[in-house]
């Protein structure tokens, strides 16, 4: 980037009902240190992650990204409105097209049922780890809403091969070699679609210890697919 050239906005949206303090700390570091701000928008539904990417839009090319459903969401608002996207940030992609009986799909809409049987409590109560402190902290902050939001993110679509296919920008995709809800093989399915798209895994025992590891891996995927080189999934820390 030249001193003549200016930054684009990076802009990520959430997970299944995860929430933007998420992003900020997957995020908020990796960018900054390579020069970039972020947006992390308090969107919560698919429509309101659209919304929240149109919102965001102000005549410059923007990266959108996000995670899981986010990342979803920013691709296909990618594949949307090509001018308007100057690449994506894709962090533990969990399907492509229609959801069927992808693992995220099936265990949101279990967590669903819960929530409506037995309550909040109960949804999370054998989740352990970090994982399982993260959702006891998001998931009470969409109240009411919460089965629900969980319902419409299980019966979402991803964006299609097809879609992918075309999209022309940069994509980095970050994924965890160890996580049985987004596996790495359905990153590597995007990866092998997009024309312009670097891999980089992680794992889940580093983002329990920092988070930030996921937002280095998707930055680093993005520099290097748009740097045209189409690297290796190594590892990042």
């Amino acid at each position: 980037m030249t001193s003549t050239d200016v930054a684009p906005t990076f802009v990520v949206l959430p997970g299944t009902a995860s929430d933007e303090v998420f992003v900020r700390s997957a995020f908020a570091a990796p960018l900054a240190s390579s020069g970039f701000g972020l947006v992390a928008p308090r969107s919560r539904s698919v429509a309101e992650h659209f919304a929240a990417l149109d919102a965001a839009w102000r005549g410059e090319p923007l990266v959108v990204g996000g995670v899981s459903l986010g990342a979803h969401i920013a691709a296909r608002w990618a594949a949307r409105h090509p001018r308007r996207c100057a690449g994506v940030l894709v962090a533990l992609p969990a399907w492509v097209g229609p959801a069927g009986d992808a693992p995220a799909a099936l265990a949101a809409a279990a967590s669903a049922a819960l929530v409506d049987s037995e309550g909040l409590a109960a949804a999370v109560a054998g989740v352990d780890g970090w994982v399982g402190a993260e959702l006891r902290r998001a998931w009470p902050r969409y109240g009411d809403r919460l089965a629900d939001v969980l319902r419409e993110a299980a019966g979402s679509a991803a964006p299609t091969l097809d879609e992918l296919r075309g999209l022309a920008v940069p994509v980095g995709i970050a994924a965890c070699a160890d996580d049985p809800v987004h596996p790495l093989a359905v990153a590597e399915t995007w990866l092998d679609a997009l024309p312009r798209a670097a891999l980089k895994t992680t794992s889940l025992d580093a983002l329990g210890t920092d988070r930030s590891a996921l937002g280095r891996a998707a930055l680093d995927a993005y520099l290097a697919a748009a740097s045209g080189r189409r690297s290796p999934p190594d590892p990042i820390g």
